[in-house]
């Protein structure tokens, strides 16, 4: 496949991502661990936020169960769409493009970098979940900004890596989040039947 950006990224944003990184070095100890510790688990998270929205949506209209369903699906249509630009893009790590001092340990060769895989993650989860529980979406959707920041504090990440990680997840979860109502009828069907319990009963349970 054709390439379609340079190796070096460092030339769009490598100067903020020095000066990120130049306070990590100068934060305490303590506070960068929880960063990288959130860095790297966080994502489960937003896994936890599907979990309540189901249960939540289980005494819901099918319309809800149904944009709640489809949100962790999104999740891995956007994360596969983010992979084929990985392959597209071979752009190296910024911590091995600047040999910066990093938070955490920097990704071996070959792990590209754009788009960051985590920030399409969390925003494609909160977006779907906004058309589900706006204000549960809008949580998420703090959660996911803080996630995109984190990857860029501890180093693994150029900033353009993770703006353009939440224009993948957001584009990924409005587009599919809106489609995913009109499964509604289905749901209802399979309330219905065998799936009845996990799907809940709608409103009428509550």
């Amino acid at each position: 496949m054709t390439e379609l950006l340079a190796y070096d990224g460092s030339g769009i944003d490598g100067g903020f991502y020095t000066t990120v990184t130049g306070w990590a070095q100068d934060t305490p100890h303590w506070l960068d661990k929880t960063i990288d510790v959130w860095s790297n688990l966080g994502l489960g998270l937003f896994a936890l936020f599907m979990l309540w929205a189901w249960w939540q949506a289980r005494r819901a209209d099918s319309v809800v169960m149904a944009r709640v369903l489809a949100a962790p699906v999104i999740v891995v249509v956007a994360y596969l769409a983010n992979s084929v630009l990985k392959s597209l893009v071979h752009e190296v790590r910024p911590c091995q493009q600047l040999h910066t001092v990093t938070v955490e340990t920097c990704p071996g060769v070959g792990d590209w970098s754009f788009p960051s895989n985590h920030s399409v993650i969390a925003f494609a989860a909160a977006t779907a979940l906004l058309f589900a529980y706006r204000r549960l979406g809008w949580v998420a959707m703090l959660f996911a900004v803080l996630m995109g920041a984190s990857r860029v504090w501890i180093g693994v990440h150029y900033p353009h890596d993770v703006v353009v990680g939440l224009v993948v997840g957001i584009v990924a979860g409005a587009v599919l989040g809106a489609f995913a109502g009109r499964l509604a009828p289905l749901v209802e069907r399979l309330r219905g039947g065998a799936l009845g319990p996990f799907l809940g009963a709608g409103p009428a349970a509550a």
